[in-house]
């Protein structure tokens, strides 16, 4: 917790809501003075009265995290009201897929090379640049075909 002796101006609470920053002050805190967006954002998603509440039920020396996690949540609900932090979640699931995916044609395409002849190689010894030409049905990525991968697949796993 930050030192409240040390703040010479309201918090940004306090002059979002245009009260008096008593030196007991729960926001003050959490929201300096320069930090009017921050609260702003904060307040326009859950009400100061819900976000004390919330504070007020979470242990002292979790509070801190528990402000920033809240923060968060307010920033990502104003730029997506539907879905929020899940759509970050999913939206972050879908390109682990993805890069999963173009990791496992790596491999494949990594494996083909190493077990062809010294074909691939060039006068330095070196890996030819030919290695986009390789197929990818060369074996193990068949059955993850690109057409036939959708994200889907995955719905059923829960979201954290």
């Amino acid at each position: 917790m930050k030192n409240q002796e040390s703040r010479s101006s309201s918090c940004a609470a306090c002059k979002a809501l245009k009260r008096r920053c008593t030196p007991n002050c729960q926001f003050a805190p959490y929201f300096r003075s320069d930090e009017t967006k921050k609260f702003a954002k904060v307040h326009k998603v859950f009400g100061a009265s819900n976000f004390s509440k919330i504070l007020n039920e979470v242990a002292e020396e979790q509070r801190e995290d528990a402000v920033n996690s809240l923060v968060y949540e307010a920033e990502v609900r104003l730029r997506d009201p539907i879905y929020g932090c899940i759509g970050a979640i999913a939206s972050l699931e879908k390109k682990m897929v993805e890069l999963e995916h173009d990791l496992m044609l790596a491999r494949a395409r990594l494996a083909f090379c190493v077990n062809q002849p010294s074909s691939f190689l060039n006068e330095h010894g070196n890996m030819a640049p030919c290695v986009q030409d390789i197929p990818v049905s060369s074996g193990m990525v068949e059955a993850f075909n690109q057409n036939s991968f959708y994200f889907d697949q995955f719905s059923h796993l829960p979201f954290l």
